[in-house]
């Protein structure tokens, strides 16, 4: 495997662009990935009790239910009646289509409906996102308008990719890609995507939208099976602020046109195949984290000696959203009972009086705590580690083998600033 340039046009098959439809005051809002060749699909979803419309419709689709029936609604699982494959994905920015009723639901089904014609598809193969503030009716006419303007300019180049992802840009202040290629049955297959995310960020998951396309040729379950375990120690391991939010959506799209035997067990393809994923899916949570609203510096929190998984990823999420621990960390300050604290309220069982803790980052490594105690060390040492873009804080509890690694961001004056006038 070998990251690559690109994002969501990096795989065969895939073309994409963005525009400026006029949903937000000004810049790009709109985006469109398509694929000629019918996609698997999989995708998993916000766990707020309050999800946008958008993402029933996207649950509908990738759990093969009628479109007609907001996901929740009383048709069952067992009722499947669609393929469960994708063509299109129409994204907006600026306006999130959440807490919109029937009417959101309903601008959802018109978006697809305008696309499934434009391109000779079904409704049931077009995917919705949207991304923004909460509470508004989506401008349908700008986005229906937004489709015809987009379908002339897809392009499978880097740059429809970019455009692409510059167009799902809420308050990130950077575009997000992503890409990896990998040898599977003598064939080479391309894992791309592209992601937002800046603000409103916290495990399970966060406020995100994220795209990924593959040419690799897999069954919709394992392609599934594989999104799931890639978002459990990715996406769900990043916090900026605390907050979760209703549109968390990530997307998979398989159209398997690099033409490798399909994968339909779990074997060493497969498991080159989930790392793949894996490795792009950590690179755009790892700039979420990076590019949190206001941040200075992205702030990775790995605990290792773990009893279990369960108990490291515990640990580490507890540190990595403590609003102390950030704030230490946007003070350069070694503040270091601020990460015991974190560690002791997680709920994970320890033994405090055994835990070593390090601060490291490009400017040099250095033990701050020991079997729970305060070592000697050096305030401008630690400051200097602590001064960097990237900083990392490793915790060892001493009872095993696994381990865990979360990423969140500092806690600056702007983040209040960003978000106090956020609408206006």
């Amino acid at each position: 495997m070998q990251k690559i340039a690109g994002g969501v046009t990096a795989a065969k098959g895939f073309c994409a662009t963005g525009i400026a439809a006029g949903i937000k005051k000004s810049g790009k809002d709109m985006a469109m990935v398509y694929s000629e060749t019918a996609c698997r699909v999989a995708g998993t979803f916000t766990t707020n009790l309050v999800k946008a419309a958008p993402v029933k419709w996207d649950q509908c689709i990738v759990k093969g239910l009628p479109v007609t029936e907001p996901a929740g609604s009383a048709v069952s699982e067992g009722e499947a009646c669609n393929d469960r494959t994708a063509h299109a994905v129409v994204v907006n920015s600026g306006v999130a289509n959440a807490c919109t009723g029937a009417e959101g639901y309903g601008y959802c089904r018109d978006t697809a409906a305008k696309a499934a014609e434009l391109f000779g598809i079904r409704e049931n193969q077009v995917l919705v996102a949207s991304t923004g503030v909460i509470g508004q009716q989506v401008p349908i006419t700008k986005i229906c308008a937004g489709i015809d303007t987009m379908k002339p300019l897809l392009s499978g180049d880097a740059e429809g990719g970019i455009l692409a992802a510059e167009a799902i840009m809420t308050t990130d202040t950077v575009r997000k890609e992503a890409a990896v290629q990998l040898e599977l049955g003598g064939k080479t297959v391309t894992v791309g995507g592209m992601c937002k995310g800046s603000g409103m960020i916290h495990p399970n998951m966060c406020t995100m939208l994220s795209f990924i396309t593959t040419d690799a040729n897999i069954s919709q379950q394992l392609l599934q099976k594989a999104l799931s375990a890639s978002v459990s120690d990715t996406y769900n391991m990043v916090s900026v602020d605390g907050d979760t939010s209703t549109n968390d959506t990530c997307l998979v799209l398989a159209n398997g046109l690099a033409g490798n035997p399909e994968i339909t067990e779990e074997d060493a393809d497969y498991t080159a195949f989930f790392e793949a994923l894996n490795e792009v899916n950590t690179c755009l949570a790892k700039k979420m984290a990076a590019d949190g609203e206001g941040a200075t510096a992205m702030f990775e929190v790995k605990v290792v000696g773990a009893e279990s998984k369960e108990q490291a990823v515990t640990i580490s999420k507890s540190v990595v959203s403590s609003s102390l621990v950030k704030a230490m960390i946007y003070g350069h300050d070694a503040n270091c009972g601020r990460i015991l604290c974190a560690m002791g309220y997680s709920g994970a069982q320890f033994d405090p009086d055994k835990v070593d803790v390090w601060f490291e980052s490009a400017a040099g490594k250095q033990k701050i705590i020991e079997n729970g105690v305060p070592t000697d060390y050096s305030e401008e040492e630690a400051t200097r580690i602590l001064s960097e873009s990237a900083v990392t804080a490793i915790a060892d509890i001493k009872m095993g083998d696994a381990e865990a690694t979360a990423w969140g961001c500092d806690l600056t004056y702007d983040y209040i600033k960003i978000n106090a006038d956020y609408r206006s």
